[in-house]
C-alpha cells in the first residue's frame, strides 16, 4: 500500500497537475509588477457613479470564500412586486484589456479549486481585496436591477454602475441551516437591523424566480459534492456538500442576473458570449433510465417532461435522487461558450429552460465574465465594441478548452485526496452508481463518502446510471487511482 501524502505534498501535486493540463499556476513578474502599480490607484470608475452604499447589501457565499463576486438587496413594492438588485464586482475597473494581468487571466480563464490549494484567476491582491465585494469596504459594482412579478416573471431590466458597501458577509451553512429551520438565526443577521427581513424577502424573490422557471421545464438536480475535512493542516476525511435554502437563493439570483445581462446586450445590439447547454444527444439513454423506473418520456427531447419526471422521482425516492441526478447530468452533457450575434437565433440553456444566458456574475473567478462585463460597459457608454466577432469566437473556444482542463485538474485532485482518505477503507463494500463506460474503462462513484474510481473486476455489461455494489481493492494517493470490484 502506498504511503499517505502530507498536505504540503498534495498542494505541490496540485500545482504540477495544473501545469500538466496547460495552466500557468504562478503569476509572472509582469503581473506582480502591475499589481504593485495599481494597488493604491483606486478604481477610476468610482467617480460619477450612483452612490448606493447606504442600501443594506449583503452576500452569501462559502464560509472560506474571499473572492466575493456578488451582493444582493431586495425590497417589496406597493403593488406586491419585488425589486431585486444584484451587484457584481467591477473587475474591469482594475483589470484593463490587454494588460499583463488580463493576458494571464485570458490564458487560464478560470480559478481552479483543489482541496489543498486554490489557483485564482487573478492575483489575491485583487480577487481577495480590491475587486472583491468584501464586508465593510466601498466597492464599485455593476448593478443588475430586476422587478420580479408575483408569478416570477421579470418583464424588464436595468443595468448601471454604482458605489456599494457589503454590510454583511454571510455563509451558506449558517444561513441555510436557519432558513431550513435546523438552527437558530445567525448572530450577524440577528444583530444587523433589518437584515432578517431582508433575507426573508430575498428568499421569497428566489422562490418566485424558481417557480417561474420550473413551470417552463427548468431541471433541478441534486448531486453530492465532496469537501475535505481539514484538521491541523491535514486532510482527515471527506464530507458531502448538500443544497440548502441559502444556496437556492444565490443560484436563482445568479441565473436571473445572467439571463437579464444577456438580454441587455441583445437589446443594445451587442455581440455577446453565451453559455449554452444544447438539447441532449443521448436522450435515448435518459428515456431508458426513466423506463427502468416505470416512466415514459417523449421520443424527442422535452425539458418540461424531464423536469416533471425528476420532480416525481425526488418525491418518490429522495435518498437515491442524487444517484439519478448524476446519471442524467452525465447524459445531458456540459455547457459551452458560443458567440451570440444580435438578431440571430442560437441555442439556449436546456437545463435552465432559458433562451438567453450569459455568464456574468463571477468575474473574479471566470474570464468569460470579465469579457461580458466589458461588453456591457461598452453598451452602457455607447462606445465601440471591445472585441471583434473573431476575437470573441477565439475566446469562447479557449474558455471551453480550459474549462475542460479545469475539470480534469479538479477531478484528478479529488481522486488524490480521496485515495489518501480511502486507504484505511480497503476491503470494505459500498453502494455505487456507474458514471462512465469508455474504451479506457468503467467508472463509478460511491455516494457516501462521495468518491470516484474505476471498476477493474466484474465491470462487463455495466452501463451509465446503473446501481452496483463494489468492494474497494486499492487506493493510491500518489496517482489518485482508486480501484473497485463489482460484487
Amino acid at each position: 500500500m502506498s504511503h499517505a501524502l502530507s498536505f504540503a505534498q498534495i498542494a505541490e501535486r496540485a500545482r504540477q497537475v495544473m501545469i500538466d493540463n496547460g495552466f500557468e499556476p504562478d503569476f509572472p513578474p509582469a503581473v506582480e509588477e502591475q499589481v504593485r502599480t495599481i494597488a493604491n490607484s483606486g478604481n477610476p470608475a468610482s467617480q460619477g457613479v450612483r452612490d448606493m452604499r447606504n442600501i443594506l447589501w449583503s452576500s452569501i457565499d462559502n464560509k472560506s470564500s474571499r473572492d466575493l463576486d456578488q451582493i444582493e438587496f431586495a425590497e417589496k413594492l406597493e403593488n406586491g412586486d419585488i425589486r431585486l438588485l444584484v451587484g457584481i464586482a467591477d473587475v474591469d475597473g482594475y483589470v484593463r484589456q490587454n494588460s499583463a494581468i488580463d493576458d494571464h487571466a485570458a490564458k487560464n480563464t478560470v480559478s481552479v479549486y483543489t482541496e489543498a490549494r486554490t489557483f485564482p484567476l487573478l492575483p489575491e491582491e485583487l480577487s481577495f481585496d480590491l475587486t472583491s465585494l468584501i464586508e465593510a469596504e466601498d466597492r464599485v459594482a455593476v448593478i443588475v436591477e430586476l422587478v420580479i412579478k408575483k408569478n416570477g416573471d421579470v418583464p424588464g431590466n436595468n443595468v448601471f454602475l454604482a458605489l456599494t458597501r457589503n454590510h454583511a458577509k454571510l455563509n451558506y451553512e449558517e444561513v441555510g441551516d436557519w432558513l431550513d429551520e435546523e438552527a437558530e438565526i445567525p448572530e450577524k443577521i440577528r444583530d444587523t437591523l433589518g437584515l432578517e427581513e431582508q433575507i426573508r424577502l430575498q428568499q421569497e424573490a428566489a422562490e418566485r424566480l424558481h417557480k417561474f422557471r420550473s413551470e417552463r421545464g427548468a431541471l433541478e438536480f441534486e448531486t453530492i459534492e465532496s469537501s475535505a475535512i481539514i484538521t491541523n493542516g491535514e486532510i482527515r476525511g471527506l464530507e458531502s456538500v448538500r443544497p440548502n435554502a441559502a444556496r437556492k437563493i444565490i443560484e436563482n439570483f445568479m441565473v436571473a442576473a445572467n439571463v437579464e445581462m444577456a438580454e441587455f446586450l441583445e437589446l443594445h445590439g451587442s455581440l455577446s458570449l453565451r453559455r449554452v447547454v444544447k438539447t441532449p444527444e443521448r436522450w435515448e439513454g435518459i428515456r431508458k433510465i426513466a423506463a427502468e423506473r416505470g416512466e415514459s418520456l417523449p421520443e424527442q427531447p422535452d425539458a418540461l417532461a424531464l423536469s416533471a419526471f425528476l420532480d416525481r422521482e425526488r418525491e418518490r425516492d429522495p435518498i437515491h435522487f442524487p444517484d439519478l441526478s448524476l446519471s442524467i447530468v452525465k447524459l445531458i452533457g456540459s455547457g459551452d461558450y458560443v458567440v451570440k450575434v444580435p438578431g440571430v437565433d442560437s441555442d439556449g440553456h436546456f437545463g435552465l429552460a432559458v433562451r438567453d444566458y450569459s455568464h456574468s456574475t463571477a468575474p473574479n473567478r471566470r474570464y468569460s465574465d470579465i469579457v461580458v462585463q466589458r461588453l456591457v460597459k461598452a453598451a452602457l457608454n455607447g462606445g465601440s465594441q471591445p472585441y471583434s466577432g473573431d476575437e470573441l469566437r477565439a475566446i469562447a473556444e479557449h474558455c471551453n478548452d480550459q474549462e475542460t482542463a479545469a475539470r480534469k485538474v479538479e477531478r484528478k485532485m479529488r481522486k488524490v485526496v480521496a485515495a489518501n482518505v480511502m486507504q484505511r477503507h480497503i476491503g470494505e463494500s459500498f453502494n455505487a452508481i456507474v458514471t462512465g463506460v469508455t474504451k479506457s474503462g468503467t467508472y463509478a462513484r460511491i455516494l457516501r463518502p462521495p468518491v470516484d474510481g474505476r471498476i477493474v473486476k466484474g465491470e462487463s455489461g455495466l452501463d451509465v446510471g446503473e446501481k452496483v455494489k463494489v468492494r474497494l481493492l486499492s487506493a493510491d494517493p500518489h496517482t489518485g487511482f482508486i480501484d473497485f470490484a463489482a460484487i
